[in-house]
């Protein structure tokens, strides 16, 4: 939908077992953030809390006419295929036979009716079908809409195949037969028998383009996995984090790059790598990836794995966390979940960003509950400062002193030597050049086997 097009949404959670209040009202307001994202403005919520999601529609009877009301719809699922007149259908699963408890009396009815339904859980092809039907508005999952706005944000040629591989993948399956749809006749060898119908041919259509774009992306993933090779010896820094914690902001502040920065949820897809400044001997890259959110996609972590491989190989994850928002605790174990999803197993340090929104009795509290952490403010100069210092004491640790001799017919070693070592003296004599320097082991090593 285009951005000026913004729609009145409602939105719509189940409070599940082993779900705070807390938890659950954090949840549908991320919800309402992603759709505002998405260009969707949610007037209403509708919540109930139940031992399980319903079967057929989500919520119970009641909550439906309650979502109905705010729609314009029936706030009932009609009986029978779509596009024909059946039985309505008001009777609950028999396993919810009863009316679970409610969290809310109905909500009052919006200024403007909802043309949208968006629902803070996976829905199955026949329960978006089914709300769909009661209450005559767009229904949205989560997923569908974490999916649109990757979709939206998407500006480089590989985030864009990524995206679409994802969509495609989600909507494969949720693929509905048109009404009136047949069978296409003289399918088969020689034109015998039915051949395959427009559901079974537009699922097809959407695997080969699934398959197309796998061959391309494959391609591209190919050129950037050379590129990440030849940065392999190279101090790789990956900034990590849930989405909007500020992670394209502290990029800006600590290599000086015009990252695009805005406040809104993935405003960053594309994986951007620049040198730190200012620059260290050797130079350290750090690297800006795509932010994590709570039920991520598969089909988005599993297309995007090659741009999060920047973050499975750097050496130093720096874990940018949004100290101002309440929930950030469940937001640090959800991204912590994907790092092990995807194999980065580097050391983490955990960054408490935006503590300039946070008083201070809530400062001292987090460097009690966080002592290993770093509270810092990417707007801020000194705390920029004292991170970049905390990156260059991190690389120098497992740093030794050596001397090296370089005979004049390889002085091209020389450059090399400056580029990936702290030099510290340099003389020339009768034989070469001679220089004392800080390296890294393995570095080290390569170098007196090339000389």
């Amino acid at each position: 939908m285009p951005p000026e097009e913004r729609k009145s949404a409602v939105a719509l959670g189940v409070q599940l077992p082993g779900v705070s209040d807390e938890e659950h009202a954090s949840s549908l307001a991320e919800l309402a953030r992603l759709g505002k994202t998405l260009g969707v403005d949610v007037v209403a919520r509708v919540t109930q809390r139940r031992a399980k999601l319903d079967k057929a529609s989500v919520v119970g009877a009641g909550k439906l006419r309650d979502l109905a009301a705010l729609t314009g719809g029936s706030g009932i699922v009609p009986m029978g295929p779509p596009g024909r007149r059946g039985k309505a259908s008001e009777e609950p699963d028999d396993a919810e036979a009863e009316e679970p408890e409610e969290t809310a009396e109905a909500p009052a009815p919006p200024a403007v009716r909802a043309s949208v339904v968006l629902v803070d859980h996976d829905l199955s092809p026949s329960q978006a079908r089914n709300l769909e039907r009661a209450t005559s508005a767009e229904v949205l999952d989560r997923s569908a809409v974490i999916l649109a706005i990757f979709q939206r944000h998407a500006r480089s040629r590989e985030a864009r195949l990524q995206v679409e591989i994802a969509r495609l993948s989600y909507w494969a399956p949720r693929v509905r037969e048109q009404s009136g749809g047949k069978d296409r006749q003289g399918g088969g060898i020689g034109g015998r028998g039915a051949g395959e119908s427009n559901l079974e041919l537009d699922r097809r259509k959407l695997r080969d383009r699934i398959a197309e774009l796998r061959a391309e992306i494959k391609a591209i993933e190919h050129e950037a996995g050379v590129r990440r090779q030849r940065r392999e010896e190279q101090n790789k820094v990956a900034l990590v984090g849930y989405t909007n914690a500020g992670k394209s902001s502290l990029m800006r502040a600590l290599t000086g790059s015009g990252v695009a920065v805005a406040d809104r949820l993935f405003a960053t897809l594309d994986t951007t790598v620049r040198a730190l400044q200012p620059e260290t001997k050797p130079r350290v890259l750090v690297s800006d990836t795509v932010g994590f959110i709570k039920k991520l996609p598969h089909e988005l972590v599993a297309s995007f794995r090659s741009t999060l491989d920047e973050a499975r190989d750097a050496e130093l994850l720096l874990h940018v966390v949004d100290a101002a928002d309440a929930a950030f605790p469940a937001q640090i174990e959800v991204t912590r979940a994907v790092l092990d999803e995807i194999g980065a197993r580097g050391p983490r340090l955990l960054l408490l960003n935006k503590i300039d929104r946070v008083d201070a009795a809530r400062r001292e509290a987090l460097r009690s509950e966080y002592p290993d952490a770093l509270l810092l403010s990417a707007k801020d100069p000194e705390d920029v400062a004292h991170l970049h210092g905390r990156i260059r004491d991190f690389f120098e640790r497992d740093m030794v002193e050596a001397e090296l001799s370089i005979p004049y017919a390889k002085q091209k070693l020389v450059a090399e030597i400056h580029a990936s070592c702290r030099v510290l003296s340099e003389n020339h004599d009768e034989h070469g050049t001679r220089l004392r320097l800080r390296a890294r082991p393995e570095v080290l090593a390569r170098l007196r086997a090339a000389v």
